[in-house]
């Protein structure tokens, strides 16, 4: 069995899902399980709504805008106007409307996730439809219903165990199986999400539990790049990477491929091809077991609007263990992700993801017990296989508030 996953700029309006058919006929693989994110940009959309909700403003005009644009994608994929695709879609919509009619909490994380999963729930039902209209028959299964997490709303944690049962009892080895990536269920059947962008998450789920022969994510670019080509003007193809690569690309920021997705893939040295849903034949990266990259050439990360920070003690002591364990347990407390690290005698600094916005309380906190200075919005570069001309390159022109070079790496904390 194999494993297919498509983000939302692969379905994001008719033309695209037409192209996804196309795609797929040209495959004739039978035994599939394939992964959709939500539309084009319909995440970013719901969670506008969200945040209206949240703040006790009207939001029918919103969710008739959301119900409109899914509406238009499949009126021109479903000329019949009874076909059942309709009401599937208007009781998605209805069923969004009554919970936030009826919903009693305030919490933003558990709020988001019952909301925002209606992204991937619409396009997929869409997309499963129209396959099935051109005789590429599939079953639509809710992804909530099979993968299992705790309750850490927005960042869930999967329960393997549950999840594997789950999958074995309701997914059919030898049909086509079209479901979402991104959502999942906590013990009590709310809806949990896996973090931003989890869909490729998803994906190495399936992929573990199913025990796949490989994982294909289809992307808008021709493969793993050595640079974001919106970030960076000349970039190259990496026609091979390794798992433990692959992770640490991952880990600095790579947007191509999701940290957690390699782990599960890993372990069952399951290979995963990253490719090109707009040139389907290329060549595309392959990631397993091998030489850990192949061309051997400079990667380059960028992340953006992140936070540096930079504590020292109170009454000048030695930064020692206790010290960093402390401020470890609040940057876990307030779901900080820490993307750098650097120390000396007296002081201690980090490059932090404020993904959660919880930088506020997170300052007031550490100001009880260190001296603080902090700057946002800093970028925060990373070099893997680095060399002379690619650093100097990237230093040009740019003020670097911090910088550090290991055997592999070269991270420079600029400000923006």
């Amino acid at each position: 069995m194999k494993i297919y996953k498509f983000g939302g700029a692969s379905v994001k309006d008719p033309q695209a899902v037409k192209n996804l058919l196309k795609l797929l006929t040209s495959k004739d693989n039978g035994k599939l399980l394939i992964v959709i994110s939500a539309m084009g940009k319909t995440t970013n959309a719901i969670e506008k709504i969200v945040s209206k909700y949240l703040e006790n403003q009207q939001i029918p005009g919103e969710l008739q805008e959301l119900k409109n644009s899914h509406l238009e994608i499949a009126r021109e994929l479903f000329p019949d106007p009874a076909h059942q695709v309709y009401k599937k879609l208007t009781r998605f919509i209805e069923e969004v409307r009554n919970f936030m009619e009826h919903n009693k909490s305030n919490r933003y994380d558990y709020v988001y996730d019952q909301v925002v999963s209606y992204g991937e729930l619409l396009s997929t039902i869409i997309i499963s439809e129209y396959l099935n209209s051109h005789n590429y028959k599939n079953t639509w299964v809710d992804a909530r219903t099979v993968i299992k997490t705790d309750n850490t709303y927005r960042d869930a944690q999967v329960n393997w165990e549950e999840t594997q049962e789950a999958i074995e009892r309701k997914i059919n080895r030898n049909q086509i199986t079209i479901t979402q990536g991104f959502i999942a269920s906590d013990a009590d059947n709310f809806t949990t999400t896996l973090g931003r962008e989890g869909s490729d998450y998803t994906a190495g789920i399936f992929a573990y539990c199913l025990n796949a022969e490989s994982l294909s994510i289809w992307k808008d670019v021709p493969g793993v790049l050595n640079a974001d080509p919106r970030e960076f003007t000349q970039t190259s193809l990496l026609n091979q990477i390794s798992y433990e690569e692959a992770i640490e690309l991952a880990f600095y920021g790579a947007s191509v491929i999701h940290p957690k997705t390699l782990q599960p893939l890993q372990k069952k040295e399951i290979p995963l091809y990253v490719k090109s849903f707009v040139q389907p034949d290329g060549k595309g990266t392959s990631v397993s077991r091998g030489n850990r990259i192949e061309p051997e050439i400079p990667c380059f990360i960028v992340k953006k609007n992140q936070v540096l920070i930079s504590l020292s003690s109170l009454d000048f002591s030695f930064m020692v263990e206790e010290n960093i364990s402390e401020i470890f347990r609040l940057f876990h407390l307030y779901q900080m992700k820490v993307d750098l690290i650097q120390n000396s005698a007296i002081s201690f600094s980090v490059c932090v993801d404020n993904r959660f916005n919880q930088l506020e309380k997170l300052i007031q906190h550490l100001k009880a017990r260190f001296r603080v200075k902090y700057n946002t919005g800093v970028s925060l570069y990373t070099i893997r296989h680095f060399n002379d001309a690619a650093i100097a390159g990237l230093e040009k022109d740019k003020e670097i508030l911090l910088k550090q070079i290991t055997r592999d790496t070269v991270q420079l904390v600029t400000r923006s």
